[in-house]
């Protein structure tokens, strides 16, 4: 490898000549909450407990203000800023304590008391988002603190550790900003569906009459085969729940060609018919909308729609409350996994226009809402990839900010 001007070379490979490799036991000591026993937590109280399962998220266990204080003044608890980590589980998530009265499960949830001399919260924060908790080249199972404190890493001088991490902390405004108007959009899709698709609320130029139908008088429901195929490694598409959960119609599996001719005898998938999830999830939909050379699994509905109704908008009625309330109603309580029957699918009521084109133009509204929304979520994935990329740059030295 080339050594650049003003880098060394090390165990990470070239890093500025300011910078050096330290561990984190180098840094602080790994510190942890005193343990709180289930005898001493409430369902309800004034003190969050937070454990592993609940860590950054609600907590559904509490316990006295009495307890905590005790606990607060005579061991050992993280300072507002300090960076708590999940030592079990998912390892290496991160929480930023806000200094709100909380307590925290001991040796499941600890931190690391860092001397901000060497290592500021706001850079140690980022650097555990990269950093490889390993030993003997073993990925591990839990962050004892003996992995902890030989965890080794690339430290910058504090001037610098404070340029990175403001940069990336500008970054995650950007993503927040962007996760927050995707939230609101969606808000904003949901009202929309429950006034447009109900007929509350009509569109400019449409007063006609709506009718209640069931499912199965506008749309042809079968479902797949119901024997699991012999997979290739390439071939013909094959469908199942997956693929429209996920939104995902790049990564399937695929069956031969001669199965699947033998599959679509009778029936097969074409561009605008929609496939739904029946068993597992069930009521997650989607349209159809490109030229479709595929089969598909019982798992799934195929719902071929009749000539006189608008399959744009069945796809979004299916989406909406009323009909994921009632798909949810109709489906098999005692089945595992959760099902629902095709006969069930089919008696579900839809109230419909009766005029083809407001069916169209309520679509048409509702797909551009979901436009906006996939663009603002494109956009939102550009960044955390940019963010991916900066970090990997920022953290070991490659591009400079000071």
């Amino acid at each position: 490898m080339e050594m650049r001007e003003g880098y060394s070379q090390t165990e990470f490979g070239n890093i500025p000549k300011e910078w050096r490799v330290k561990s984190l036991g180098d840094v602080g000591e790994v510190k942890m909450c005193k343990r709180v026993f289930n005898n001493q937590t409430k369902q309800s109280g004034p003190i969050p407990f937070y454990k592993i399962g609940t860590f950054g998220k609600e907590p559904d266990a509490f316990i006295t203000e009495e307890l905590f204080n005790n606990y607060r003044q005579k061991y050992y608890f993280p300072k507002k800023g300090d960076i708590l980590i999940s030592a079990s589980g998912t390892i290496g998530r991160t929480v930023i304590y806000d200094g709100k009265p909380a307590y925290f499960q001991d040796s499941n949830i600890i931190w690391i008391d860092n001397n901000e001399t060497i290592v500021s919260n706001s850079y140690l924060y980022y650097l555990y988002q990269v950093v490889d908790y390993r030993t003997e080249g073993q990925t591990i199972q839990r962050l004892y603190n003996d992995i902890i404190k030989i965890t080794k890493f690339i430290c910058p001088p504090t001037e610098e550790q404070t340029a990175i991490a403001q940069v990336l902390s500008d970054t995650d405004e950007l993503i927040s900003s962007l996760e927050k108007l995707i939230e609101k959009k969606k808000l904003i899709k949901q009202g929309t569906m429950q006034q447009l698709l109900t007929g509350k609320k009509r569109l400019p130029g449409f007063s006609g009459e709506w009718e209640v139908k069931k499912l199965g008088d506008v749309a042809e429901i079968r479902d797949g085969t119901h024997q699991t195929p012999v997979y290739v490694d390439d071939g013909i598409q094959f469908y199942s729940v997956e693929n429209i959960t996920e939104n995902n119609f790049t990564n399937t599996k695929f069956i031969s060609l001669e199965e699947h001719k033998r599959l679509t005898k009778t029936y097969k998938i074409e561009k605008g018919d929609i496939l739904m999830t029946r068993i597992g999830s069930i009521g997650d939909c989607k349209l159809i909308n490109w030229d479709v050379e595929a089969s598909f699994y019982v798992s799934l509905a195929l719902l071929k729609i009749k000539k006189g109704y608008s399959n744009k908008f069945i796809a979004h009625l299916i989406k909406s409350y009323d009909f994921q309330k009632e798909i949810e109603l109709r489906s098999l309580q005692w089945a595992v996994p959760k099902k629902i029957n095709l006969g069930a699918i089919s008696a579900i009521d839809i109230k419909i226009p009766t005029d083809v084109t407001e069916q169209d133009a309520i679509a048409e509204v509702l797909n551009n809402i979901d436009s906006d929304i996939e663009s603002l979520e494109q956009k939102l994935n550009k960044y955390k990839l940019i963010k991916q990329g900066m970090m990997q740059n920022l953290l070991t030295g490659k591009i400079r900010l000071v």
